[in-house]
């Protein structure tokens, strides 16, 4: 028998024994919850990868192409067929001989032709003595007269000139460029800067032969002819631009070709050329078109 009776009360000691147990162990994990924590790591690496990959996806920036070097005979090659086609001439045997790649200044292969880094092109072309070249702002008599710059940059528009002076103003703080376009410039405020020393002039070729007509430029010190190959919204440069192109080879017959025939002076066609098959083709056509 019990130690208790029927209807006595319970003493404590029986009352723990009937006590039901409790939950033994850690509390059973939720499946659900554990599915969520994984679904947030895996977004988290998405959005990682996708970071990463971003460059590929279609309208994401990517690095400009490099443009192949064209060499200087490659370049002659071009300007002289530019030449004889806007012209309508055949240049004879003994120009063609004496016109060699040594006309062309080779520009560095390291140095992408933008026109933030001309001067760089530049300074390389004059060696060791660039500075005294380039940015001395004193005349010196009988050597250096006034008005005649040893590099002379040669564009379709003004705009496009002063673009190219702003981006050799390291050049120009001690002997200021000279502006030889049209646009908010007159005639006689040019012939007034020009009787300084000048290093470095660039305009448009309409101006720049004005100048020269009336012995105000002069082109004793010329060295550097930077031609600017830009190419504009509608697919013109300067030597397909009609009129610009005309007054530009008006101007090289009359003042340029002689000196590049002698030796003394270099062309720089700086910019993008349209060598090559398809590149020919397309200036044949602009030609014909105009």
């Amino acid at each position: 028998m019990g130690s208790g009776k029927v209807g006595e009360p319970l003493n404590p000691k029986e009352m723990m024994k009937m006590k039901k147990p409790s939950r033994l162990g850690p509390k059973a994990p939720n499946p659900k919850s554990k599915f969520n924590n994984n679904k947030k790591k895996l977004n988290n690496i998405d959005k990682k990868k996708n970071k990463n990959d971003s460059s590929d996806k279609v309208g994401a920036k990517k690095p400009k192409p490099q443009a192949e070097p064209i060499s200087p005979s490659q370049q002659l090659n071009f300007f002289l067929d530019q030449f004889q086609s806007a012209n309508n001439l055949q240049l004879s045997s003994l120009e063609s001989d004496s016109l060699t790649e040594a006309c062309v200044l080779d520009l560095s292969q390291g140095l992408d032709q933008e026109v933030s880094t001309l001067g760089k092109q530049v300074k390389a072309a004059f060696g060791p003595s660039w500075k005294e070249v380039l940015c001395e702002g004193q005349l010196m008599e009988g050597k250096i007269d006034p008005g005649n710059p040893a590099v002379l940059i040669i564009s379709a528009s003004a705009l496009r000139s002063l673009e190219f002076l702003r981006g050799l103003r390291p050049l120009t703080r001690e002997c200021p460029a000279a502006k030889l376009f049209s646009k908010h410039m007159k005639v006689d405020d040019q012939v007034s800067i020009l009787k300084n020393r000048v290093n470095i002039a660039s305009g448009t070729p309409s101006r720049i032969k004005k100048l020269i007509d009336v012995e105000a430029l002069g082109l004793s010190r010329l060295s550097i002819i930077v031609l600017d190959m830009h190419t504009d919204v509608k697919g013109y440069s300067l030597f397909t631009l009609p009129q610009v192109r005309e007054e530009f080879w008006d101007l090289y017959k009359n003042y340029f070709h002689q000196r590049l025939l002698q030796g003394d002076t270099q062309i720089c066609l700086f910019g993008r050329i349209p060598i090559g098959t398809d590149g020919k083709k397309k200036q044949n056509k602009q030609v014909s078109e105009q």
